[in-house]
């Protein structure tokens, strides 16, 4: 590995210190890159001990990094893959609650629950308790108020984040999803409607930013 704080690959610069700075390694994202920068972008971590992510992978992207990296796994609803060099113990006691508005939503979901378990989390999942049935979120009261932070993905106009924070007394993370139809604009009103919640306590990634989510769930939760 290079001693300068970054291995030069011509086309990437892979940043070796990310994880004495910010406490997990650099995450590739790979949209935008070739199968095979990707690929040779894995394998170069790989050369380290911890563990590594890459987000918005497809499968072809996936089946270059096999080639190089067998022991590569492929997350294909969550488009992740994931290279496990670490054996993290999560707390049991603190649990990040991954809970989705709607079935859309999960793979944004999984990318951060995900994301959160590589960090060495124990990660919890409710799907589908949206608003338009707010009961079946109201059945899952426990898990709740049980969690240390809770991650909400929600599209359409996302105000499961409000109504979620507006039940518990921990952190909630609204992760707003470009699931909805044309006035949604993408994600958009999902978006407005999370930063104008009048829940305190709710803070706001952008849209479909499950990565984000998953590793801001995964510091707090870290905090003593």
């Amino acid at each position: 590995m290079s001693t300068n704080g970054f291995d030069e690959l011509g086309f990437a610069k892979i940043d070796t210190q990310r994880s004495e700075r910010r406490g997990f390694p650099e995450a590739i994202f790979c949209e935008g890159k070739t199968p095979e920068q990707v690929a040779q972008i894995v394998q170069k971590m790989n050369e380290g001990e911890r563990n590594i992510l890459a987000t918005r992978a497809n499968a072809e992207m996936f089946a270059a990094v096999k080639e190089l990296t067998p022991e590569a796994e492929y997350h294909e609803l969550a488009r992740l893959v994931v290279v496990r060099k670490e054996e993290i113990t999560p707390d049991p006691d603190r649990i990040i609650l991954v809970v989705t508005a709607g079935t859309s939503d999960i793979p944004v979901a999984e990318e951060a629950a995900i994301t959160a378990e590589l960090m060495g989390h124990k990660v919890d999942r409710v799907f589908d308790v949206g608003v338009a049935g707010i009961h079946r979120l109201f059945a899952q009261q426990e898990k709740l108020l049980s969690a240390n932070v809770i991650v909400v993905a929600a599209g359409m106009e996302g105000a499961l984040a409000s109504v979620v924070g507006g039940l518990v007394s921990k952190p909630v993370i609204a992760l707003p999803t470009s699931i909805g139809y044309g006035a949604s604009f993408g994600g958009v009103a999902a978006l407005l409607g999370m930063l104008n919640s009048c829940a305190a306590g709710v803070s706001v990634v952008n849209i479909d930013n499950g990565f984000g989510a998953g590793r801001l769930a995964g510091m707090m939760n870290s905090m003593r």
